[in-house]
C-alpha cells in the first residue's frame, strides 16, 4: 500500500511538473537543447550581463583597491577578465555547439559516474554563492534602515526562488531590469564621488592607508575566483545561442564588460573617497553611499535596487545549482530550484556571507582545474568523444594534481595566482596523463 501511495504521488508531481514546463518553457535538464528551443542573441546576453553587473562586483573592486592601491588593481581587474573570457567562452562555445549542460558536458570527460563529483561540487558550490549573496541582501538593508536581518533574508530568498523557477526567461527579465539600474546607479555613485577628488588622486591612490598588502597574483586570484564557478558551468547558459558567434558576445558582455564596470564603480568610489580602514562589506559601497545622501527617495531607490540586483546574481547562482543537482539525482530544474532555495534561505539567515574571501580561496584551489580538464578533452585530446564509461581516472587525476600544486602555491607563493597555477597545472597534468595511459598495451 504504501509502495502503490509513493508511486501514485510521484506520477502526480511529475504530471505537475509537466504542466509548469507547458507553460514556462521546458529546461532541458537531461538532454541537449534542440535548435527550435535556442534563444535570441538579446535574451542570451541579458542572461549573461546581468550576472557580474552586481554590487558584490563593485566590492570587490573595492577590496581590489584598498589591497593593491588604484593602478595595480586596475591592472588585475583588466588580465583578470581577459582571462576569465578566454576560458569561459571557449568553455561556452562547448555548451553551443553540442546543447548540452555542464553536467552532459562533464559526463563526457570524467564519466558517467564521475560527473557526480564535479557537477556536485560546482552546484553546491553555486547554492552556497545563492546563501552568501542572500545573506548580503539581508545584512545591508538590516544594518542600513533597522530591519530584522532575518525577516530581509527570508524575503530576499523567496523572490529568488521565483524569479529561478520561471527558468531561462526569468534570468532574462531580471537582467533587463539589472542592468539599466545598475549603470545608471553605478556610473552616478563613481562619478559624484570622483567629483570630490581628481582623476590623477584616484589613479595614484596607494592602497588602505597607504599600504599595498595585495600581490598581483592574489589580486588576479580574487578577480578570476569572483565568477570561476558560475564560468565553469557557462554550458549551462550558452547552450541556448543560436551559433557560436551569439555565445561569445554574450561571454563578452560579461567578462570583460559587466565584471569591470562593477568592478571599477567601486574601485574608482573607493579611492576617490580614501575613507581610512574602508569596510566594502559594511557601509563603504555603493548601497552605502546613496543612503549616506540622506535623500528619502534615494533610499528607497537604493533599497529596490539592492533586492533586484542581487537578485540577479542569485538567480543565476540557483539556476546553475538546481540545473547540476536536477542531473544528478534524475529530477526537475524547478522543483530542486525550490528545495536547494529553502536550504539556501536557512544557511544565508547564519551570516555565511561573513566568509567570502575564504570562499574565494577555496573556488581558487578546487574550481579551475575542472574547466581546464575540460578544455583540454574536448579541444585538443578527444573532440567529438561520447560519455563510454562510468569514470575516468586520468581525468580525476589531473584535478587532484592541480588542485594540490594551487594550495602549495596559496600556502608557499602569495605572489602567484592560485586560480591560474590550478588551472595551467591541471591542463598539461592531464594531457601528461592522457598520453601515459594511450602508450600503455591493451589487454584483452
Amino acid at each position: 500500500m504504501s509502495t502503490r501511495n509513493e508511486s501514485s504521488i510521484a506520477h502526480e508531481v511529475e504530471e505537475v511538473e509537466e504542466h509548469v514546463d507547458a507553460i514556462l518553457g521546458h529546461e532541458y535538464e537531461h538532454e541537449p537543447v534542440p535548435p527550435s528551443a535556442r534563444r535570441s542573441l538579446l535574451s542570451v546576453t541579458m542572461v549573461w550581463i546581468g550576472f557580474p553587473m552586481i554590487i558584490t562586483g563593485a566590492m570587490t573592486g573595492s577590496i581590489l583597491v584598498l589591497g593593491m592601491g588604484f593602478r595595480n588593481a586596475l591592472i588585475a581587474m583588466i588580465v583578470g577578465n581577459a582571462i576569465m573570457f578566454a576560458y569561459v567562452g571557449a568553455l561556452g562555445v562547448l555548451g553551443n555547439r553540442t546543447g548540452m549542460n555542464f553536467a552532459l558536458i562533464a559526463s563526457v570527460v570524467f564519466g558517467n559516474k564521475g560527473y557526480m563529483l564535479a557537477s556536485g561540487l560546482l552546484s553546491t558550490l553555486l547554492l552556497g554563492w545563492y546563501a552568501v549573496q542572500t545573506g548580503i541582501t539581508g545584512a545591508l538593508v538590516s544594518s542600513t534602515y533597522g530591519l530584522n536581518y532575518v525577516l530581509m533574508t527570508i524575503i530576499a530568498g523567496v523572490l529568488y526562488i521565483a524569479i529561478t523557477f520561471v527558468g531561462v526567461r526569468g534570468l532574462h527579465w531580471i537582467g533587463t531590469i539589472s542592468v539599466p539600474l545598475f549603470v545608471v546607479l553605478g556610473l552616478w555613485v563613481a562619478g559624484h564621488a570622483a567629483s570630490t577628488s581628481s582623476w590623477e588622486a584616484i589613479y595614484s591612490y596607494a592602497g588602505n592607508n597607504g599600504v599595498a598588502s595585495m600581490s598581483m597574483g592574489i589580486g588576479l586570484t580574487v578577480v578570476i575566483a569572483l565568477f570561476i564557478d558560475a564560468g565553469t558551468v557557462t554550458a549551462d547558459f550558452n547552450r541556448w545561442a543560436k551559433d557560436t558567434p551569439s555565445s561569445l558576445i554574450a561571454t563578452f558582455s560579461a567578462f570583460p564588460f559587466a565584471n569591470l564596470v562593477a568592478m571599477l564603480v567601486g574601485g574608482v568610489m573607493t579611492a576617490a573617497l580614501a575613507v581610512p580602514d574602508a569596510n566594502p562589506f559594511g557601509t563603504d559601497n555603493m548601497f552605502g553611499y546613496m543612503n549616506s545622501m540622506q535623500l528619502t527617495w534615494l533610499s528607497v531607490l537604493a533599497f529596490l535596487f539592492l533586492y533586484i540586483n542581487l537578485g540577479s546574481v542569485c538567480s543565476h547562482c540557483l539556476y546553475n545549482a538546481a540545473t547540476g543537482w536536477s542531473r544528478i539525482v534524475g529530477s526537475h530544474m524547478r522543483l530542486l530550484a525550490v528545495i536547494l532555495g529553502v536550504i539556501g534561505i536557512a544557511v544565508a539567515a547564519g551570516n555565511v556571507w561573513a566568509f567570502f574571501i575564504q570562499w574565494l580561496s577555496l573556488l581558487g584551489i578546487l574550481v579551475p582545474p575542472i574547466g581546464a580538464i575540460i578544455l583540454v578533452d574536448q579541444y585538443v585530446l578527444r573532440r567529438g568523444a561520447t560519455a563510454t564509461t562510468d569514470w575516468r581516472g586520468t581525468a580525476f587525476g589531473a584535478w587532484a594534481i592541480g588542485s594540490i600544486v594551487a594550495f602549495i602555491v596559496e600556502e608557499t607563493m602569495p605572489h602567484l595566482s592560485t586560480a591560474i597555477s590550478a588551472a595551467v597545472v591541471a591542463a598539461v597534468a592531464y594531457w601528461g596523463l592522457s598520453l601515459v595511459v594511450a602508450r600503455q598495451p591493451q589487454t584483452t
